[in-house]
């Protein structure tokens, strides 16, 4: 239906009204007109509706039905876009652009001080523990470990192991001034290897280090040669250890006490001297080191060193004083509790070559050229174990300073 259509219909019923009523009055014409007018209303506001529909369906060309021209735009296709989809497009984030001749600004972030207290205490404890290590080098520097070291390899023939373990024992205990117990060293071992001799390095040595007066070489023989004095060399032994681990506190050292002839000690002075290094609740007796030597159970060694000849060569050594040890150990705690307190560090038999050394060493002292037959000469003199093709001396080096000074 069009618009020209709608006056060809009036236009129409006109006459037969005109037939039917002769004559139209005003009232019926109005009457007529309102109702055209609201069917023209009706048509365009359903005209518009199918415009809208068709727009919504089809956003890149106008309805086929729809005569009015239609301008393009992309306001449509946005909008059906959005109801077919149902997402909303995110909206992308407008890049900063920098200029290119300058450098970008980089936002500054807050630092925490909680990471500043941290590193300020990490390097705390680190200038701490360095300052520690330094003071127990200084501390083992006042003692001259290194001469005691080379005096000794220099003057003890054949005993590597037995030296490397004492001085192993006297560096760790050193290293640092209070500690929870004495150091005790047993230097075991047959007659000649070198006991009473490292003994008397020792002495000689820490004399020179720490003062003669933090010194102690007792000789049980000599300080308490009879019986009857065993009360009075308890009482002296106890006051002047006393007396020297008094003055070794006031001084900030360790004294030591060198004990030779130990299988002489009577039970008086075993169970003093027990008294003395076992570790107490008391901080008295503690800061000191006490060197025991004696022979006892050089049966047992030589007998082991005998056994085990093949096995005990220079790269091996560490093995034997590990066997050895708990053997002994179960031998000497029958003679005196004292022992299991101590470390025990056993000297070997003497072989020949060692005793041409104490030969050589023994004659440049005393002034005489050390032709090398004539050392092999009164080496010759001596006896031996003959255990295949190594020969042990029976007597080490005791016998070399009677040879020398018969020359």
């Amino acid at each position: 239906m069009s618009d020209q259509d709608i006056p060809e219909k009036v236009s129409e019923s006109e006459p037969e009204m005109r037939k039917e009523n002769g004559t139209l009055s005003f009232s019926e014409f109005s009457s007529s007109v309102r109702a055209m007018v609201r069917i023209r209303q009706k048509y365009q506001a359903i005209k518009k509706r199918r415009l809208e529909i068709s727009s919504a369906k089809v956003p890149f060309c106008t309805s086929a039905r729809s005569t009015s021209p239609k301008v393009f735009t992309f306001d449509g296709v946005a909008d059906g876009s959005s109801i077919v989809s149902g997402k909303k497009k995110k909206k992308k984030k407008a890049r900063i652009l920098f200029p290119s001749g300058n450098r970008r600004v980089v936002p500054t972030k807050e630092h925490s001080r909680a990471k500043s207290c941290l590193v300020l205490l990490c390097v705390i404890v680190f200038l701490q523990v360095y300052n520690a290590i330094e003071n127990l080098d200084d501390h083992v520097l006042k003692y001259d470990l290194e001469g005691l070291e080379k005096t000794i390899k220099r003057e003890v023939f054949g005993q590597q192991e037995a030296s490397e373990g004492l001085l192993g024992h006297l560096r760790d205990y050193l290293s640092t001034y209070v500690h929870s117990k004495p150091l005790v060293l047993s230097l075991l071992g047959p007659s000649g290897v070198g006991k009473s001799h490292l003994g008397r390095l020792l002495a000689q040595h820490f004399r020179s280090v720490v003062g003669e007066q933090l010194v102690l070489q007792y000789y049980v023989l000599h300080h308490c040669p009879t019986q009857g004095d065993h009360p009075l060399c308890t009482q002296t032994l106890t006051t002047h250890v006393s007396e020297m681990v008094t003055l070794a506190e006031e001084e900030e050292k360790i004294p030591v006490f060198i004990f030779d002839e130990m299988e002489h000690m009577p039970i008086e002075l075993l169970d003093t001297m027990l008294g003395l290094v076992t570790k107490r609740d008391s901080n008295e007796y503690l800061n000191a080191i006490y060197i025991l030597i004696s022979n006892l159970e050089q049966g047992e060694i030589t007998k082991f060193i005998l056994q085990n000849s093949s096995s005990i060569t220079a790269s091996a050594r560490g093995r034997f004083s590990k066997q050895l040890s708990p053997l002994l150990l179960g031998h000497l705690k029958k003679h005196h509790a004292l022992w299991l307190e101590a470390e025990l560090l056993p000297l070997t038999l003497l072989e020949k070559s060692h005793v041409m050394e104490c030969f050589i060493d023994e004659m440049s002292r005393e002034g005489f050229y050390p032709d090398r037959s004539h050392v092999e000469r009164l080496t010759e003199e001596l006896s031996y174990y003959a255990v295949g093709d190594r020969q042990f001396s029976r007597t080490g080096c005791k016998q070399v300073v009677a040879k020398v000074n018969l020359l």
